[in-house]
Formats: structure tokens, C-alpha cells, sequence
């Protein structure tokens, strides 16, 4: 019986790790993506924003963020919480794994929300304005949502969010939705890039420089998702947990596919062309669309929720411009906009019910938009948050990092 007890203890815990790993390669995901969609001056600095704060998440949710948001939303330090409780030695729990693992695997999930907020600011935030936030965002307003979600926590003492009957299986809301709301209210405090719109209210399209490097990303996203959604199962040692795991991958997989499907046929009617960038998004839309539940539906099923996501995101995007809210990567209608819908679909074929989903949403959206935006206004107030004009027209790779990706094309401007 130990012998059992010790093979799946080990066979859960680096099952975790692993995917806690492609989750992490997500990063290399999010940087190429976002490398790809910028114009060639800006390339340097979202690469510098990218790896920065992947390491300012780690840190800061090992200091704070994961006893916040698994001490019952009390500022409960990590070093006097996980680690006194063996994060370094055997859990107690014989259908569990080492508490380490568990750390690991939710501090990509912090990094991961951070990462959305990178590409929506990108080519015009000064690089230490967007640092400092990550500090606030990766340490405290992410954990403590988290808390109210995955952490089990009474919203501000007034309702738990699980008695409501929400559910979000990987974190369509907590990961992207709120990452995209920080991101939304950056966006609202910064204002456009130069040039995107004019007076007359027309849209210039502002292209990025390497179309290959961003569906690169692209694909490297969409294989760490199966990390994401499928360390969320949390075991894979028994029949039943590794039967659960495949479904996972096979309809994160069909969402995807089915979410670049239609965000490609739908920019062809709209459009007359097919338009990569809305593919690239689209596929990005059906894993998003999915996370919240990929464990329940049919895969027929979850290829129809992925293009759900295809289709709304291209409107999404095209609305957001419409409106001068600019986006250079679409993530807030990706991340945003399909994570709502990923919520919104849970019901459908998982255990949860709308008016719970639609409070979970709105607790979410609501407290990360007003902290985030509290946040960017102090940040403005004290060291301003938007480079110069100038500045912004040579390019923050020489402003901010000194450093050109491309020094052989671009010569300090593109």
C-alpha cells in the first residue's frame, strides 16, 4: 500500500512540474508573439518587459502573493506558510503532491496573467512604469482575486464565489480576464500610439515587424496551453485522473483548432482577404474560450466553444478600434472579451450555473480593473507612465534599453 501511495505521490507530483514547465515555456510564447506584432524599434523592449516580469512574479508570489491568496486572502507570508507546511518535504494528503510543485505550477499562472498586460501597453509605456506595476499586479491584486476563486475565500467577507455556484476550471476569468482588465485600464491611463488615430476618426493600421515570429508564438502558446489546462486536473496517477487528462488535451487541442478556423473564415468575409494576425488570434481565442471547462465537452463540442471565441474576437478587436482603444497585440479582446465567454459557456456542459459564472466575472473584472487602474494613476502621478513623443517616434528600444533588435534594418526607426 506505502509502494502505491509513493508511485502516484511521485507520478502526480512530476506530472506537475512538467506542466508546470510548458506553462512557463507560455513566456517564450508571449515574448514572440508580441516581438512579432510590435514594429521593429519597440522589438528590444517588449523582449526586456517579457523576461522582467516573468522574474518579478516569481519573486513576488513567493514572497506574498500565494499566502495571499491561499491563506484565506490574509497577508500570510510564503516563507512562514507553505514552507512551514512542507514544501520541501512529503505532503500529508496521500492524493496529492509535494506542496513545491503546487507553488511552482501557480506562479506561472501569475506570469501568465502579467503577460497579457505587456503586449496591450506595448510600443509607448516607459519600461520601470510597467515594472512597478508588475510588482502590484503579480503581488497583490492577482492573488487576491485568487483567493476568492481558486483560494476558497469569502469575497470581502460578504459571499464565496463557489457557494454561488462559479466555476472556472484553468482560469479563462482569473488568468485572463484579469489580466486582460489590468490591461484594459493601462491601455485607458496611457491613450493610443501616436498615429493610430487621427483627428477624422480614421484607423491607421500599424503593422508589426515579424509576422513568422508571432505565429512562432502562436505556436508555442498553444502547446504550453495543454500545460495550463491540462496540469489543471491536478493528477494524472490513477485511470480515472489520466482519462480526465486526455479529454483535457484533446479539447484544448479542438478549440484551438477550432478557433483559428473561424476567426480565418470570418476576417476572409469582413476583410476579402485571409488576415494571419485575426488566425493567430483566433486560435489564441479558442484556448481561452475552452479553459474554463475542457473537461466536459464533447470534442465536436469544444471545437464549436473555440470557434465561438474565433468569431467574437475579430469583432472584438474591430470594436475596441472602433472605440480608440488601442491594442497592438489584441490582447484585451483575446484574453478579455473570449475569457468572458469562456465563463459563459461553462454551464453548458460543466457544473455551474450562469448567475454564479456572472458574478464570478464581475467580481473578477470589477476588483482587478479599479486596483489596476488605482495602481497606473499612482505610477503616472510619481514617474509618469508614457515616454516622450519624440521618444516614441525613434523608438523605446533606444530610450528604454539602449539596445536595438535589428540594428542592421532599422538604423533607430522603422
Amino acid at each position: 500500500m506505502e509502494t502505491t501511495f509513493e508511485l502516484g505521490y511521485a507520478l502526480d507530483t512530476f506530472y506537475f512540474l512538467i506542466c508546470g514547465a510548458l506553462v512557463m515555456w507560455m513566456a517564450a510564447g508571449f515574448a514572440m508573439l508580441e516581438a512579432g506584432l510590435v514594429r521593429a524599434k519597440n522589438t528590444t523592449e517588449i523582449l526586456t518587459k517579457n523576461i522582467a516580469l516573468f522574474a518579478i512574479a516569481c519573486t513576488m508570489y513567493m514572497i506574498c502573493g500565494y499566502g495571499i491568496m491561499y491563506g484565506g486572502g490574509d497577508w500570510a507570508p510564503f516563507l512562514g506558510g507553505i514552507m512551514a507546511d512542507g514544501a520541501t518535504g512529503v505532503a500529508e494528503d496521500p492524493a496529492t503532491y509535494a506542496p513545491s510543485a503546487d507553488f511552482f505550477f501557480q506562479v506561472v499562472f501569475v506570469a501568465t496573467a502579467m503577460s497579457i498586460v505587456s503586449g496591450a501597453v506595448a510600443e509607448r509605456m516607459k519600461l520601470w512604469a510597467f515594472l512597478a506595476f508588475a510588482v502590484v499586479m503579480t503581488g497583490f491584486i492577482y492573488p487576491m482575486e485568487g483567493a476568492w476563486t481558486w483560494g476558497g475565500a469569502s469575497v470581502f467577507g460578504m459571499y464565496t464565489l463557489g457557494d454561488l455556484g462559479f466555476s472556472d476550471f484553468a482560469g479563462s476569468g482569473i488568468v485572463h480576464m484579469a489580466g486582460a482588465a489590468a490591461a484594459l485600464a493601462g491601455v485607458l491611463v496611457l491613450g493610443p500610439r501616436k498615429g493610430k488615430y487621427t483627428a477624422d476618426g480614421k484607423i491607421n493600421a500599424i503593422p508589426g515587424a515579424n509576422l513568422p515570429l508571432a505565429t512562432l508564438g502562436t505556436f508555442i502558446l498553444w502547446m504550453g496551453w495543454f500545460g495550463f489546462n491540462g496540469g489543471s486536473v491536478l493528477a494524472t496517477a490513477t485511470v480515472e485522473s489520466a482519462n480526465s487528462v486526455a479529454v483535457v488535451f484533446m479539447n484544448t487541442n479542438a478549440a484551438a483548432a477550432g478557433g483559428c478556423i473561424a476567426a480565418l473564415i470570418v476576417a476572409r468575409i469582413m476583410f476579402g482577404k485571409a488576415d494571419l494576425t485575426m488566425a493567430l488570434n483566433g486560435a489564441l481565442a479558442g484556448l481561452v474560450a475552452i479553459t474554463a471547462e475542457p473537461s466536459t465537452p464533447e470534442p465536436l463540442t469544444a471545437t464549436l466553444f473555440g470557434g465561438l471565441g474565433g468569431i467574437l474576437v475579430v469583432f472584438s478587436i474591430v470594436t475596441l478600434d472602433k472605440l480608440k482603444i488601442d491594442d497592438p497585440v489584441g490582447a484585451i479582446s483575446v484574453h478579455g472579451v473570449v475569457g468572458l465567454l469562456g465563463l459563459l459557456l461553462v454551464p453548458i456542459t460543466g457544473g455551474a450555473t450562469f448567475m454564479g459564472q456572472i458574478y464570478g466575472a464581475l467580481t473578477i473584472f470589477v476588483w482587478v480593473f479599479v486596483t489596476s487602474l488605482v495602481a497606473w494613476l499612482i505610477i503616472k502621478a510619481i514617474i509618469g507612465v508614457r515616454v516622450t513623443e519624440e521618444e516614441e517616434f525613434e523608438g523605446v528600444d533606444v530610450s528604454e534599453c539602449g539596445l536595438e533588435a535589428y540594428p542592421d534594418f532599422t538604423g533607430g526607426r522603422s
